[in-house]
Formats: C-alpha cells, structure tokens, sequence
C-alpha cells in the first residue's frame, strides 16, 4: 500500500500546535544578544537529551515548568539525518501497519518539520551499505519527491549495521541529529558499533515493529518464514512455546535499549499499530 502524501498534513497541524504554544512561553520576551560570543538570540525550543543544560532558560521553566533551550542563530546550521532501514525485515505487516512504509512516515516526519524550521535534511536507505536518495534541497517539495522514491522501493536483501551506519557516520562533517529507523533486527553487536560510530551527534533510534511480532496471534501448525534468508520453519505454536517466544521478544526490545541506554543515545521502539500521529509526537517531542 503506497504511502499517501496526505499524512503531511497532520504534521502541519502538528507544528501548529507546537508553535501556538511556543508564541504563548515567548510572549512578552525582547530578542537579545547572546551570552558569549556575539551570537543573537532568535528562538526557544523544547529541551531534548542530550542537549547543554546551560541554554536552559530557568525563568520560563519557574513561570511554566517546561524545560525550553535558548537557540541562537548559530544553532539553525543544524543538518538532521535520515537512515531508513530498506532491508527484507522490514516488509512484514499489513496495510498501515507495514514496517517500512511506517517507519518511512516517521523519517519523513522529521525531513518535514526539519525543512520547515529551514534547517538541512539528508535522507538515506540503508541494508549492506547506505544510499542517499535526497537531491538536497531540504524543502516541501523535496519531501514530496521522496515520498514517491520510497513507495518505489522494495525493501529487500539484508542489514549490515555496522558498516551501512560506520561508512555513513564518516560522511558526516558539520552538527547534526541522527534519525535512525530500523526494526534492530539482525546482528545486534553491530548494530551497537554502527550506532556507536555516529553518537558522537546526537542519535535517536527509533525500533518499529509490528503488532504481529510483539505478540502473534496465530495459534497451533502456523510456518514462520525469515524474510531476510527466507528459511521456513513449520511448528505447533502455542502453550509454553508462545510464552517463550513472548519472552525473548522482551528481552530483545529490552537488549536493544540497554545498548542504546549505555551509548547515551534516545531509544523509542514504536508498535505499527500506533496512530502515526501519536507515535511521531511521542519521538519528536520526547
């Protein structure tokens, strides 16, 4: 099912959203020279991990108990990068639940908001290596076109975290936010170095999986099929075999956010059958 272009439009909404309540925190602030080096204030924002808690502007925090960062102009030259996993992992589910096609939405989530706040974006595939398949123009339409080049896409073939994500974290030259969507399924001691080549930006992994996944609803002689290798398997599943399957998914989420957690990196793992609108505000507000 082809990703419709129309889902821009909640994010619209979205940024309003976001914007009514920045005008009302800002309301009655004078724009100011920066501390420091001579930089000009231009903006405040909501506070994320990761950034320097000296921004933090306490005096709206004592008005509104929310944590907003002062942004100086200097910080627009931020470059936000797209790493979406394009491998045959991700095309499990149906419909609106689809791995990829969920998880492209969310990538071109942030490419959206991103253009609109007139910072950069760069939007990648990943599976053995990494592909850029932006033209970097960073605009509304750019995010239009790239809509169409990932409904083109098959996602096929296998992931090689470590050197998709370490090859690209070498191409990375000014201050940047990661974005990597990917389903961490694969060899998880390198997914940990790839990401671990990119934390020194600031990195979000965000982990989609399908309901289908979490907590299968199939029951006795079912065939599971690796989409990667394609090796199937035919089994009773249920009783104690059900419950251990359930139980190593946990374990599996959890493994990932330990890592992700030790690196000092933002963890979000997103269930298909979320409303987009609810899961991209949950991993771009925090």
């Amino acid at each position: 099912m082809p990703i419709d272009p129309g889902f821009l439009d909640e994010l619209d909404r979205f940024e309003a959203s976001l914007s009514q309540q920045s005008t009302a925190v800002k309301k009655g602030e004078q724009e100011s020279q920066s501390v420091g080096e001579g930089l000009t204030f231009s903006d405040y924002r909501r506070y994320s991990p990761g950034d320097d808690t000296r921004l933090i502007d306490w005096r709206l925090y004592a008005r509104t108990e929310e944590f907003y960062i002062k942004q100086f102009e200097e910080e627009r030259n931020l470059t936000v990068h797209i790493l979406l996993d394009a491998s045959a992992s991700m095309d499990f589910g149906e419909g609106d639940q689809h791995k990829f096609e969920f998880g492209a939405k969310l990538g071109l989530g942030y490419a959206y908001l991103t253009a609109e706040e007139h910072n950069d974006f760069q939007f990648s595939l990943f599976r053995e290596r990494h592909e850029r398949i932006d033209t970097g123009k960073s605009t509304r339409g750019e995010v239009l076109a790239l809509v169409d080049r990932i409904n083109e896409t098959d996602p096929s073939g296998d992931t090689d975290f470590e050197t998709a994500l370490g090859e690209y974290a070498a191409s990375i030259r000014s201050r940047s936010l990661v974005i990597v969507v990917t389903d961490c399924i694969g060899d998880l001691d390198g997914l940990e170095t790839g990401i671990a080549s990119l934390a020194r930006n600031e990195v979000v992994l965000i982990q989609t999986l399908s309901p289908d996944e979490l907590d299968p609803e199939v029951g006795g002689d079912t065939i599971f099929e690796d989409l990667e290798s394609e090796l199937t398997r035919r089994t009773y599943f249920g009783g104690r075999l059900a419950e251990r399957y359930r139980t190593r998914v946990d374990e599996f989420a959890d493994d990932v956010s330990d890592r992700a957690q030790d690196l000092g990196i933002t963890h979000a793992l997103i269930g298909t059958d979320e409303e987009f609108f609810d899961a991209f505000s949950s991993v771009w507000i925090g």
